[in-house]
């Protein structure tokens, strides 16, 4: 005799998600640095919600935010469509070289 079992998933069996309440630092200026927050995932989840960073919170750019903090972390880089300057802040207008002397 052969028996087949199926499996499958029940509900409530996913694993945990973290959520961050990012309400008290977007849209509002500098409110936080990195020392304000407990993880990794929680400064990230921040930079997302609001890609211009005036927390400075990705401070060299890269699309991480706060890389040295503790778990759980999300490095998945947040895509920025502008530069920065060296404290983080974003550059709207582009740089122009100057012309080079002739």
């Amino acid at each position: 005799m052969i028996v087949a079992i199926t499996l499958t998933a029940c509900g409530g069996n996913e694993a945990p998600t973290h959520t961050f309440d990012v309400a008290p630092y977007v849209h509002k200026g500098h409110v936080a640095d990195c020392d304000a927050f407990k993880a990794q995932a929680d400064a990230q989840a921040v930079l997302r919600a609001d890609t211009f960073d005036p927390n400075g919170l990705d401070r060299d750019g890269d699309g991480i935010a706060c890389p040295d903090l503790p778990e759980p972390t999300d490095k998945k880089p947040v895509h920025r469509d502008f530069m920065t300057d060296v404290d983080g802040a974003p550059i709207i207008e582009p740089v122009r070289p100057s012309p080079s002397p002739t």
